[in-house]
């Protein structure tokens, strides 16, 4: 009896399967390649132009010290030179009184002829130390030239000195009946940059003339009566002690919201892009001060308000 055949199987396919793993692949090596690229086009978040920025910064920054350090060898020259003249004309006026003394009528040559003697021997002795003398003042006057032509060569030109530090609100910005007032902090010390006109106010930012200063406190005051108030402390590299002081006093006793905002490098401020943010408060009056008493802070509320911090990318 003849065996059965079996059917054929019907065999399985697997290029749907393999085409779809390969666009897989491409998608995920396009992906890989475009993170690259934006990568590339970024240095530890801050654009190429701005690194290049603060690295021509940094080295200006060191030209300036060198040429501090010049200017310091320049006037100790300068201070030997004035002192090697002021022993020169000593030395002259020595000499002069010298030649009068030889210059004098026989009777006195003869009883002071010993004493002659000794200052002619004396007179000598100057003279060669006024020479000396003389060859040092020439040599120092050379080297005073010399360093004063290589500190013309070092100075900065105008166009690369340490340009300003542009001050702007980072992401979408802020309501637009904000009013932002600015507190400089550095170097221990707090500057109120025009809140109440083109002038600014610096104080020191020790705790004791924080809570005595009068027109700190009138600021304060004036700033906690507008609702939607901030006073942005630009921080400084070495102004994080004044920010703790100047800050902690608007918060815990006026209320006041605050925001930081850290300020690298040396150059001036330019807060032009919070123009249409900047708020103004009544300036304090000079005799009014005088006479009256620091201001009370406002009773303390249940709640604290948080301080927002806009920053601009670092």
């Amino acid at each position: 009896m003849a065996k059965r055949r079996h059917g054929a199987k019907d065999e399985i396919l697997l290029v749907p399967f393999l085409d779809i793993l390969c666009s897989l692949i491409g998608v995920l090596v396009l992906i890989i390649v475009v993170l690259c690229v934006s990568m590339t086009e970024q240095t530890d978040g801050r654009p190429e132009a701005e690194v290049e920025m603060a690295q021509e910064a940094k080295k200006l920054r060191k030209e300036i010290d060198s040429h501090k350090k010049i200017e310091v060898i320049v006037n100790e020259k300068i201070a030997t030179l004035d002192e090697l003249q002021k022993q020169i004309e000593d030395r002259q006026q020595r000499y002069i009184k010298l030649r009068k003394l030889q210059s004098t009528s026989k009777e006195i040559l003869e009883t002071n002829q010993k004493l002659s003697q000794q200052m002619l021997k004396e007179l000598d002795d100057l003279l060669l130390e006024l020479d000396g003398l003389k060859k040092q003042q020439v040599e120092s006057k050379a080297e005073i030239t010399k360093l004063l032509t290589e500190l013309k060569k070092r100075q900065v030109p105008e166009d690369k000195k340490v340009p300003p530090v542009i001050v702007q609100p980072s992401g979408s910005g802020m309501a637009e009946d904000t009013k932002v007032f600015f507190v400089e902090a550095a170097g221990g010390a707090l500057k109120i940059l025009g809140a109440w006109g083109t002038e600014d106010y610096r104080l020191p930012a020790n705790a004791e003339t924080i809570i005595g200063d009068v027109t700190y406190n009138h600021f304060l005051t004036e700033v906690a009566k507008l609702p939607k108030a901030l006073v942005l402390f630009l921080v400084r590299d070495d102004g994080q002690g004044a920010f703790n002081n100047g800050a902690g006093r608007a918060d815990n006793d006026y209320k006041v919201r605050i925001g930081k905002l850290p300020i690298p490098g040396r150059g001036t401020l330019d807060l032009k892009t919070f123009d249409k943010y900047r708020g103004k408060i009544t300036p304090p009056q000079a005799e009014a001060l005088k006479a009256t008493p620091i201001p009370a802070p406002p009773p303390k509320a249940d709640t604290k308000q948080k301080a927002e911090t806009p920053q601009k990318a670092r």
